[in-house]
């Protein structure tokens, strides 16, 4: 009998750790107010209007490479409601379209809609970095499955933006991306 008490003992305090950890050090546990004060002030109808590359990497569960990618973003603001279509190239040849629908409150507040999500999308933007959650699911050519995810996107002095997202599944992270936004230079004469 106290083999087994041991053992629920130490199992609830590993759950415990876990869950601290995972609530007060981790990714997720960042928050917009901890950027207030810092960096360039990131307004994403500013800088993320107009047409965008992203380039970026796709890490799967083991936080091994399963795919790289390029896209072209289009962005375009009527006032505090945007538009923001994405076409993406892997590395495997494949190709992704997809639109976001955008709404910014007066405080900063997020609202972000796109056919592949469950619901809306909500976050912040504060200082140089913007939050969004959301649940997204997947093509059936993936598994169909739905994934909550946690966005963060930073604007760094050159006017680049820095993005790192993770997907969870029953609150594992199964994936991960991180990726760079810029202004599209305009093409030679």
């Amino acid at each position: 009998m106290m083999t087994l008490t041991s053992f629920l003992l130490g199992a609830a305090a590993m759950l415990a750790a876990v869950w601290a950890r995972t609530r007060f050090l981790s990714f997720r546990a960042q928050r917009p107010e901890e950027l207030a004060e810092t960096g360039p002030v990131f307004d994403i109808r500013r800088h993320l209007n107009g047409p965008i590359v992203c380039e970026g990497v796709i890490y799967g569960p083991t936080g091994r490479v399963s795919s790289r990618f390029v896209a072209d973003f289009e962005a375009r603001w009527d006032g505090n409601k945007g538009v923001m279509t994405e076409h993406f190239r892997y590395d495997d040849g494949s190709t992704q379209d997809r639109e976001w629908r955008l709404s910014v409150g007066n405080d900063g507040a997020i609202r972000a809609e796109a056919d592949d999500l469950v619901g809306a999308g909500t976050g912040t933007q504060s200082g140089c970095g913007m939050l969004l959650n959301y649940q997204i699911r997947l093509p059936e050519s993936s598994g169909g499955h739905v994934l909550d995810t946690t966005d963060w996107m930073y604007l760094v002095e050159s006017g680049t933006i820095v993005n790192r997202s993770q997907f969870r599944k029953f609150g594992v992270t199964v994936a991960e991306i991180i990726a760079t936004l810029r202004p599209k230079e305009p093409a030679a004469a």
